[in-house]
């Protein structure tokens, strides 16, 4: 047995088909169904129900595939241990946005990343707050930036970002967040760490408002309250940076929302991992 066998098997069972498997793995279907018919003959069983439908995995394959997946996971991650040993930073790093920071640096420091580091492949993921947190926690994505109202999870570093006002596009002067009891309010999506924000404080203060409409683009939600069409609390940098004529009112009592980069504090984290977290700890000092 072979690691190429464990890893057909587990590309064809994620693909569904072995034509999709032999294209991601770039190598001639004939190849891939002939090494998987060698598996199967080593094991004594038939790992894959081939039907017009496609490919799925049969008991004895089920059964198999946590090994197979545990077996390639083991032989990048030892990989990825002589690459750090001779000073190379290889592999991939999953990186997080939430849609309030598209007016942030995080541009300029993947492009940084990625000239000091060719080898390493970045995925870019947007989400709420609350999907980025999750993802990272269960080791999907390396680095995030992420908008918080509450405290860390647990096991998670975090570095702050900014610490802003929510403030209220539609509006002049000062409001107070009584003056929100059921009103149509445009809102940041829930899960969002702006909403989360704003949530709490109403919940404190017993205030209900209508959320008459919710997007993860702050800088839309603010266009539509200076079109007329409701009041937004959003960010008060998310307000500057959608370079509206008019000056938000200042929501009393003040609600904040704090943006912070946040990674695994107990790992296991790759070397490419650790190498962009420390070039962006850097970069927020």
């Amino acid at each position: 047995m072979e690691l190429r066998h464990l890893r057909y098997l587990v590309s064809v069972v994620e693909e569904g088909t072995v034509t999709a498997a032999a294209e991601r793995l770039h190598v001639a279907q004939p190849g891939v169904s002939a090494q998987l018919r060698q598996l199967e003959r080593e094991l004594g069983e038939p790992l894959l129900s081939r039907t017009s439908r496609g490919v799925t995995p049969t008991a004895a394959g089920a059964a198999v595939l946590p090994y197979a997946r545990a077996a390639l996971a083991a032989a990048e991650g030892a990989r990825l241990a002589v690459d750090e040993l001779k000073g190379l930073v290889r592999g991939r790093v999953g990186v997080g946005m939430a849609p309030s920071l598209a007016a942030t640096d995080l541009p300029e420091l993947l492009a940084g990343f990625r000239a000091a580091h060719p080898d390493v492949e970045i995925s870019l993921r947007e989400g709420t707050s609350g999907e980025l947190l999750h993802l990272l926690a269960a080791g999907e994505l390396d680095l995030v930036w992420a908008g918080l109202a509450g405290p860390v999870p647990e096991g998670i570093g975090t570095r702050l970002v900014t610490d802003q006002a929510l403030v209220v596009v539609g509006a002049s002067g000062e409001l107070r967040i009584e003056d929100l009891d059921g009103r149509p309010v445009l809102c940041m999506t829930a899960g969002s760490g702006p909403r989360a924000a704003f949530d709490g404080a109403c919940a404190r203060a017993g205030v209900r408002p209508v959320i008459a409409f919710e997007a993860g683009d702050p800088l839309l939600l603010a266009r539509l309250a200076a079109r007329g069409l409701g009041i937004a609390v959003l960010p008060e940098g998310a307000v500057r940076a959608a370079g509206l004529d008019e000056t938000p009112a200042r929501l009393l009592p003040e609600i904040r929302s704090r943006i912070e980069m946040a990674w695994r504090a107990k790992g296991p984290n790759s070397p490419a991992a650790r190498a962009l977290i420390a070039r962006a700890t850097r970069a927020e000092r």
